[in-house]
């Protein structure tokens, strides 16, 4: 997911011409053939579901909160957040945490080649708080606390192995993993206003019981350059993580954190941010910033999980705003993919891609009525780019 330039508030449908303005990099911003649309077209109407996509994709529920998922006898969990999806067989899994303290945990709705739901289950129980977590290369998800010294657990989608705490991930308010395979190290995201970012360094790859936990140093500065320092206490007390070491950089509330390609991208929702590391030159950009858009324009609010198509394209799932998931293009077009309607007290997150990539599944947290015990779990399905 190679990214050529760099989004500094780039609005859909207009050029940095309109405003006097360039990419930081002197590119000018993309501009959609048609105003107000990104790659798919314009939002078409709200469908059955209150969902407004583009012209060729269709939604669907999967599953509601303290309802049993169809075609099975599992009640789904509260207060649905992060997600992953995984290949079984010719079908496959998604996976769904459950950001509610206490109980927590995660559950697993299993689906076949067709998409028909054949199974649903638990596959984390008694935690706190679960918000979002990553997937490993050794097809295993990474649930996290949001929770003061929370924890990382390791469990599995496929219900066949007890999860495991991962005490030397380090505790802290965790957010969102991504890990990178090349480094062969977790990035880790902590939601906090004064936050710091981490990477896990396990001593041995695909084994998670054992490794170095270290910050992200840098300036104050919006780019630059960055190091990598141990992170003494890792157990987080008396002193917490985020204050261990000298010069480890702030962020505004970490949220979601996606990898691929020498690229790690992730979210701060106290400044609505993007932003992305490069890891082959150990350096940091801002990939995108609401601020920075004139006339309080922006298309990207309320920032949170973040996942990433084969195509290249960035898919980011609003906490709030204006209920959209929007999509960050490799031409650096930024615009929605598609808006819930009618639950404008709610967030959406756990967006991941089935693994043939046509079909989207994410949450609504608090659906209509605002409450946890109200969340929505839904299905696109449609010509995504591949």
């Amino acid at each position: 997911m190679e990214r050529r330039t760099f989004l500094r508030g780039a609005v859909i449908g207009s050029s940095a011409a309109a405003f006097g303005g360039t990419l930081m990099h002197g590119a000018a911003y993309a501009a959609p053939a048609q105003p107000g649309a990104g790659p798919y077209g314009a939002l078409g109407a709200a469908d059955a579901n209150g969902i407004q996509l583009p012209a060729g994709f269709t939604s669907r529920v999967i599953a509601r909160s303290g309802q049993t998922v169809a075609g099975t006898s599992y009640r789904w969990h509260n207060a649905p957040d992060g997600g992953a999806c995984y290949t079984d067989g010719a079908g496959w899994i998604y996976v769904s945490n459950s950001e509610v303290n206490p109980s927590g945990g995660a559950s697993a709705v299993r689906f076949d080649s067709s998409g028909t739901v054949t199974g649903a289950y638990r596959i984390l129980s008694n935690t706190r708080q679960n918000c979002a977590g990553g997937k490993t290369p050794w097809n295993t998800w990474l649930s996290c606390e949001e929770v003061d010294r929370g924890y990382v657990y390791e469990a599995d989608p496929y219900g066949v192995n007890a999860s495991v705490q991962r005490a030397a991930m380090g505790r802290f308010k965790h957010e969102a993993a991504a890990a990178d395979p090349v480094r062969k190290v977790i990035y880790l995201t902590e939601d906090e206003s004064s936050g710091c970012f981490y990477r896990f360094v396990p001593t041995t790859w695909g084994n998670l019981s054992s490794g170095t936990l270290q910050v992200l140093k840098a300036g104050t500065a919006t780019s630059g350059s960055f190091t990598w320092a141990n992170v003494p206490d890792p157990d987080g007390s008396p002193t917490a993580t985020r204050s261990q070491v000298s010069g480890s950089k702030k962020f505004n509330g970490g949220e979601g954190c996606h990898y691929a390609n020498d690229t790690v991208w992730f979210t701060t929702k106290g400044d609505n941010r993007v932003w992305q590391l490069n890891l082959a030159n150990n350096t940091y950009e801002l990939a995108y910033d609401d601020s920075l858009v004139p006339g309080g324009a922006a298309p990207l609010t309320g920032v949170d999980n973040v996942t990433g198509s084969s195509f290249g394209d960035l898919y980011v799932a609003e906490d709030g705003g204006t209920m959209e998931i929007c999509v960050i293009t490799p031409d650096d077009v930024v615009a929605p993919f598609l808006r819930i309607t009618g639950q404008s007290s709610s967030e959406i997150a756990g967006p991941a891609f089935s693994p043939a990539g046509n079909r989207l599944y994410f949450s609504s947290q608090r659906g209509t009525s605002g409450s946890s015990s109200a969340g929505i779990t839904y299905e696109v399905t449609g010509p995504f780019r591949t």
